[in-house]
């Protein structure tokens, strides 16, 4: 299947609006989902609108390229596209409340890094819950296979030419505000019983196979 490219397209939810309940309720997932990712996408392709060359590229192109596209619209590109990029990954990496914890190669990479889930756990929860402002905190494999966990703020991105993101959570506030309110590390907290662990599992083995 190749690339999605311009014009990009709202990627429907992969489960209901309630499915996430009771971690983000439905009022919650619709406002961020249907009001500021789409915006993400609306933008991005309101910045391509005049650039046949730039069309034609990738979302993941589009992030890696920066120094190549025009001046006039980089930053509104850089912005958009990290949007829309994170947005579905983190709306991809979360699935109805389990028990689920990390399997198979991806729990042995933690162990190896971190030293334990639990500990992976705690340093995930500060890195999301000290980002000042607005931002995200990821977890990221190198070439090697080796994780590590990492801050953005707005919409960056991790250098995708030599990281692959594995997981992130979003800490804007408008990701869980609604429910919340200002109690940010409630919700990390409880985030970490929604993670689809099957999908970031999967990435970290897709990114084994590839090598880089």
């Amino acid at each position: 299947m190749s690339p999605e490219v311009y014009p990009f397209v709202v990627r429907p939810l992969p489960y209901e609006y309630d499915a996430l309940m009771p971690v983000l309720d439905e009022e919650t997932l619709r406002f961020h989902h249907d009001k500021h990712y789409k915006t993400y996408v609306d933008n991005l392709n309101n910045a391509l609108s005049d650039y046949p060359q730039l069309q034609k590229l990738s979302l993941m192109e589009l992030l890696t390229t920066s120094d190549d596209q025009p001046m006039a619209v980089r930053m509104a590109i850089h912005n958009n596209a990290g949007g829309v990029y994170n947005h579905e990954l983190y709306f991809d990496s979360m699935k109805g409340c389990n028990d689920q914890e990390p399997t198979g190669a991806l729990a042995e990479a933690i162990n190896r890094d971190f030293g334990s889930y639990k500990q992976w756990k705690e340093q995930m929860k500060q890195a999301a819950v000290s980002k000042f402002g607005s931002g995200w905190a990821w977890l990221i494999a190198d070439g090697d296979g080796r994780l590590s966990i990492v801050q953005t703020a707005n919409q960056d991105v991790p250098d995708l030419k030599i990281y692959t993101p594995l997981l992130l959570v979003d800490v804007w506030e408008h990701a869980y505000y609604l429910q919340y309110q200002n109690r940010r590390a409630d919700y990390v907290e409880c985030w970490f019983d929604i993670i689809n662990w099957r999908k970031v599992a999967k990435r970290y083995e897709e990114r084994n196979k590839v090598g880089r």
